[in-house]
């Protein structure tokens, strides 16, 4: 079977970055790289507007604040409810993470899973490491971990797509839901940006 990847035509028409905080603006420059029309989010109605949505890292305090201020967690939940496909990178994880242990903070609860924040430790012990992710094919991927949760349980119908040499869970998906717990946005590989976009054809 061809990779779902491997087709560089973009498969959903709007994809919407959540743009309260975080490195969004580097998850639309890799959408506009591959020809794909990107979305600053930052409403809830403009999640009406858009195919898929992604959630970058950043601070998950911070962003599940200011989404519940501005009304966006029960818009998200709404639109997922109707299939819409969402992807939460690192901070973005634990937004979407069924269960965060100690977070003080609104989630949007998407996800059956459980993350641990800062689980790799602080700024100073950033790193980076390549990882198998075999639905991208049998090329590594070089993943970039910065303040990085990890992701400690998943649910009866969540895969584990990658982990660490250790066993250590970084990457899962629940049907159109997408857990990563590095910066794909942080480098030139696309191939998690094309396999995302492929969820909305699932």
């Amino acid at each position: 079977m061809p990779s779902a990847v491997g087709d560089a035509r973009p498969l959903t028409a709007r994809v919407g970055v959540l743009g309260l905080q975080g490195d969004f603006a580097e998850h639309l420059a890799t959408l506009d790289r591959l020809g794909v029309d990107g979305v600053d989010v930052r409403r809830p109605e403009q999640l009406d507007e858009i195919d898929a949505l992604i959630i970058p890292g950043g601070e998950s305090t911070t962003i599940g604040k200011l989404a519940r201020q501005y009304g966006i967690i029960e818009k998200l939940r709404d639109r997922v409810a109707e299939g819409m496909p969402v992807w939460g990178t690192c901070a973005g994880a634990i937004f979407i993470a069924k269960d965060v242990p100690a977070h003080p903070h609104p989630l949007a609860a998407l996800m059956d899973i459980t993350v641990e924040r800062n689980a790799f430790g602080r700024q100073i012990d950033s790193f980076e490491a390549d990882i198998k992710v075999n639905e991208l094919g049998p090329r590594a991927f070089h993943a970039v971990f910065i303040r990085s949760p990890q992701i400690i349980r998943v649910g009866p119908g969540v895969d584990v797509l990658a982990t660490l040499d250790d066993g250590r869970v970084v990457a899962a998906r629940q049907g159109r839901l997408l857990a990563t717990s590095f910066h794909p946005e942080l480098t030139n590989d696309d191939r998690f940006h094309r396999y995302f976009l492929s969820l909305g054809k699932r």
